[in-house]
Parts: C-alpha cells; sequence; structure tokens
C-alpha cells in the first residue's frame, strides 16, 4: 500500500523552507486555528451549554440592548434564518427576552434575561483569561508593536479587496 503525503498540512514536508511572507501568514493562521481551537474547547467543556454562534449572539446583544434580529443580521452579515434559529433557541432557554417594538410590532426588540447576563460576564471571564493567556510575555510595547503589524496586514488585504 502506497503512503500518503498531505503536503497542504505538512508544511514541513515541502522540499524547500517557506518564504518569510509564507512564513508570516502560516503562523497567523495557525495561531488563530489554535486560538479558535480554545475558544471551542473552553465553551464545550464549561458549565453553560453555549455555543460559539450562541455566545456571538449573546455578546452582540449584552453590546446592543433592544437590538431586532435585523440589526443582529446587518452586523454579522450572517444568514437571516440561522441566526432566527439562535435567537429562538436562546429564548426558549430565557437567555435572550423580546418585546415587541413599539413603533412597529412585527420588529422585535432583543436583550439578555438576567441569567443571560449571568452567563455572558462568565464567558466574557473566560475569554479573557484566554486573551491573557495568549498574550502573556508581550508587554505592553510589544502588544502595541504586534496590533500595528497585524493592522498592516488587514489594511494589506482590505486595500486588495478594492483591486
Amino acid at each position: 500500500m502506497r503512503k500518503s503525503v498531505d503536503n497542504v498540512n505538512h508544511m514541513a514536508s515541502l522540499p524547500s523552507a517557506p518564504s518569510p511572507a509564507e512564513a508570516v501568514i502560516e503562523l497567523v493562521h495557525g495561531v488563530m486555528h489554535q486560538f479558535r481551537s480554545r475558544q471551542y474547547q473552553v465553551l464545550r467543556d464549561g458549565a453553560h451549554d453555549v455555543t460559539h454562534m450562541e455566545s456571538k449572539v449573546m455578546a452582540f446583544f449584552s453590546h446592543h440592548p433592544d437590538a431586532t434580529l435585523s440589526d443582529l443580521v446587518a452586523h454579522s452579515g450572517r444568514d437571516k434564518a440561522q441566526l432566527a434559529k439562535l435567537v429562538k433557541g436562546l429564548r426558549e432557554r430565557a437567555l435572550l427576552l423580546g418585546e415587541p417594538d413599539t413603533d412597529d410590532r412585527r420588529n422585535v426588540r432583543l436583550r439578555l434575561s438576567d441569567a443571560g447576563r449571568a452567563v455572558q460576564r462568565a464567558l466574557r471571564a473566560e475569554a479573557q483569561a484566554l486573551n491573557t493567556r495568549a498574550i502573556d510575555g508581550l508587554d505592553a510595547a510589544e502588544q502595541v508593536q504586534l496590533i500595528a503589524l497585524l493592522s498592516r496586514l488587514k489594511a494589506n488585504l482590505d486595500a486588495a479587496d478594492g483591486d
């Protein structure tokens, strides 16, 4: 039987070392993948039984109380049906409350319940602990420098989107 090699996920197996540009992007990708994996693990192992997308919805309504589903769709760019299902689940679990809009009763104004705020506070504390761990060992100047460098990468990609 012939041995299969996955060159996409094994950069070290390539015949030549990656260029500095490739190494930068691979490292950014790897760090983000590892960070996201830890975020999911915290949610999976946590006491709150909240998915990643549910946590994002709760964070939105934490920052935008009395916003509507349409506001969430506009902010996130996600599919309205997917978000409606998430909102419905959070409402059924009493983590999110809704009241008809006084100006347009077709719209529902959504906000976190007391239980939802408690879960959101706990999720925010867990996220902050992960953030702190990720930047451990970087002093304030290094953090500012990293922000500046990553901002330049993002600006380059944003400019490429305009081409």
